[in-house]
């Protein structure tokens, strides 16, 4: 009888432990997810990464000492409808997405593609921006790309790590990578033929374009693929400043702000809408091509 007592009292107290365990983990857990809002809320102010040099997501206007840019004016309006303050501090995208994850910012906005690799390492917000994949190539021969396969061998201008430098790399291409460089190099280089092509957001690509008029590139006509979302990144634990930023964004989508940002920083085009077309994959423009090729 006292053998089987002290093994119920046993099974008991594990089982005690155990609860106590769970829910000190639960509690553990509760506190990680909630730290980054909890900080930001202690101190008044949300501290977002951003390049300062991708017109016209985030840029300085000449003589100008204020950033701004379509991806910092949604940030500093999430900003304001928090109450909060907000502080900008630029880097190039490697470092932008480590200070994220190190914890010196709070959240990144550069025209950051949403993809599936990052969901496993951040927390996006809602998109605020649609658009789909171009090239920029030289105008006289759209330098000898014809084909997707002729980009084995070519050289694309870009950042390291970014998912249109994983395209060129897929695609046999050779990534020159920059660091936080800003649009008249990247463009210029394809000019003189240091680089053949950028492959990158047909937006930003055509506003490009429309700032360097002398120079001799332009977007590739055959070639257009891969829709994409943009959005703000945040730490993976982030889960209240997740809650918190999207609940102003469908607010700043309901009443048009976002268009309205949206024209002012697209000449006239409002990205915070999904595109009409319909836009193939890339697996499906391959797969087009080897047909044409059979």
């Amino acid at each position: 009888m006292k053998k089987r007592l002290l093994v119920l009292c046993s099974i008991l107290f594990v089982l005690v432990l155990s609860a106590c365990g769970s829910s000190e983990s639960e509690n553990a857990d509760q506190a990680s997810e909630d730290n980054v809002w909890e900080s930001i809320q202690d101190s008044g102010k949300i501290t977002v990464g951003t390049s300062g040099t991708l017109y016209p997501a985030s840029y300085y206007p000449e003589g100008s000492d204020e950033i701004t840019g379509y991806d910092v004016e949604v940030v500093k309006e999430i900003a304001k409808r928090l109450d909060l303050e907000v502080e900008f501090k630029t880097s190039d995208f490697n470092n932008m997405l480590a200070s994220v994850q190190n914890g010196r910012v709070d959240m990144a906005a550069n025209d950051i593609g949403v993809t599936e690799e990052r969901k496993d390492k951040f927390t996006y917000s809602e998109p605020y921006k649609y658009s789909y994949t171009t090239m920029i190539v030289r105008k006289n021969d759209l330098s000898g790309i014809h084909s997707l396969e002729d980009l084995k061998g070519k050289k694309a201008g870009g950042e390291a790590t970014t998912g249109y430098s994983d395209i060129a790399e897929e695609l046999g291409a050779e990534v020159v990578a920059y660091g936080n460089t800003t649009n008249d190099v990247y463009l210029g280089d394809v000019d003189n033929g240091r680089t053949d092509l950028i492959i990158n957001d047909y937006y930003l690509q055509s506003l490009a374009l429309q700032a360097f008029p002398d120079l001799n590139i332009t977007i590739h006509p055959d070639f257009k693929f891969d829709e994409t979302a943009n959005a703000a990144i945040m730490p993976k634990e982030a889960t209240e400043l997740k809650k918190q930023a999207d609940k102003v964004l469908a607010e700043m989508r309901e009443d048009g702000t976002l268009t309205k940002l949206s024209e002012e920083f697209f000449g006239g085009a409002d990205v915070s809408k999904q595109p009409e077309d319909d836009i193939p994959t890339i697996e499906e423009v391959l797969e087009q091509q080897r047909e044409e090729n059979k």
